[in-house]
């Protein structure tokens, strides 16, 4: 009985060998019926990523593909120490053909990767060292995304073989060469004088014509401009661009006034005719009191500004006699409501006046006219503020200056 059961666990152990040694003989079969193939260092320029690590994601990608039996680092070292050639500057086709004849293998990939501005360029050559020639080669660019460098020469391994690819990391890596991105855009530094003259309306109207005596500036209200525009393009292509101006500004020079102002705008050039659109807040000081003006001539017979302390001063010597303001013997001045009901205590334009940090909002229009690289921008423009505003017109003229990409 001892001997019968020996022998069936012979037999069932013999049978087991041999399924595990056909096995083995199947998939050594397998591996010798694909070609080989050893991975040269490859040229690299523009990059932080080193030839030998980026020849070992080309290997690891191989092998993923399972069409070819892929020598590692180690199956070359000893021919590549025959040569410093091999090892440090192989990357032309005879150079690539005496290496696979020294490793006695079927074909050597190579190829370069270069960082180019805001892309990668991927190129990947396979030469057949028996037939001398360049099997298979590509070249392919990439957005700027060194991280994702094994994903780049996987994807340019599997279109060299025709193998499926993630439509979606495709996308992503594609090297876009859109008309508006922030990677391949240039900035333009235009910057110049500005000169101009502009009209003032409602209360900045009055105020200027307004006699000095009475807190006016006592000037046409025409006034010129003269200041400097900063202007910085953030987004553009050759028929659209996006501004940031900033504008310094003084106003009157000519009639004896300083009225500065700084206005930054954003600001929208179309076209290759250069029209403009730009629009934003300007800030400045004014000089106020509060007062009214005697717009109908009830108090006064040139529409004279009064401020509360010289109304107070009219009302005590014109109604102090006057027995609707005196009750129980006290004479109690009238404010100019209770005379005029048109009439009411605000805060006006006046130079005595203390001083107030003053806003406006700006909106212009106009065109930039070229004359190569002189630019002369013409502008219309409405500064609006409560009770009035200016309407204006400025020449300027700048240099196209410089060009620098905006990702350094």
């Amino acid at each position: 009985m001892m001997k019968k059961t020996t022998l069936i666990l012979g037999i069932i152990g013999l049978n087991f060998t041999s399924v595990f040694a056909q096995d083995s003989i199947n998939k050594t079969t397998f591996q010798q019926g694909l070609p080989t193939i050893a991975v040269a260092n490859p040229y690299v320029n523009g990059i932080a990523s080193k030839s030998e690590t980026i020849a070992k994601m080309i290997r690891l990608e191989l092998i993923k593909m399972k069409q070819y039996k892929v020598y590692d680092e180690f199956d070359m070292t000893d021919v590549l120490k025959t040569k410093e050639e091999y090892r440090l500057d192989c990357y032309g086709q005879n150079c690539l053909i005496s290496l696979g004849a020294a490793l006695n293998t079927d074909f050597v990939m190579c190829g370069s990767i270069d960082g180019l501005s805001n892309r990668i360029a991927v190129t990947i050559k396979i030469v057949d060292v028996k037939g001398k020639t360049i099997y298979k080669t590509m070249v392919k660019e990439f957005d700027d995304q060194e991280i994702e460098l094994q994903r780049m020469l996987e994807i340019v391994l599997k279109e060299m073989h025709d193998a499926p690819i993630q439509k979606e990391i495709t996308e992503r890596l594609a090297y876009k060469n859109d008309l508006i991105t922030s990677t391949n855009v240039g900035r333009i530094n235009n910057s110049g004088p500005r000169i101009g003259g502009a009209y003032l309306s409602g209360s900045l109207n009055e105020f200027a014509r307004r006699p000095e005596n009475q807190g006016g500036l006592e000037i046409t209200p025409f006034v010129s401009m003269i200041g400097y525009q900063f202007e910085k393009q953030y987004v553009g292509t050759e028929n659209f661009s996006a501004l940031l101006e900033s504008i310094i500004n003084v106003s009157g020079l000519e009639q004896g006034q300083f009225i500065p102002s700084f206005t930054i705008m954003n600001g929208f050039r179309f076209g290759k005719a250069g029209w403009e659109l730009a629009f934003g807040p300007g800030f400045g000081v004014k000089k106020m009191s509060t007062g009214f003006i005697d717009n109908e001539n009830h108090f006064s017979s040139n529409g004279q500004y009064f401020t509360q302390t010289e109304w107070n001063e009219y009302a005590n010597r014109s109604y102090s006699d006057d027995p609707t303001y005196v009750k129980d013997g006290v004479f109690t001045p009238p404010s100019p409501t209770d005379i005029n009901p048109n009439y009411r205590f605000a805060k006006h334009g006046d130079v005595r006046g203390a001083t107030y940090f003053n806003t406006t909002f700006v909106f212009a229009v106009g065109r930039t006219f070229r004359a190569g690289a002189l630019n002369i921008p013409v502008n219309a423009f409405y500064s609006a503020q409560k009770g009035g505003g200016m309407f204006g017109i400025n020449v300027g003229f700048n240099v196209q200056k410089s060009k620098l990409p905006i990702h350094r």
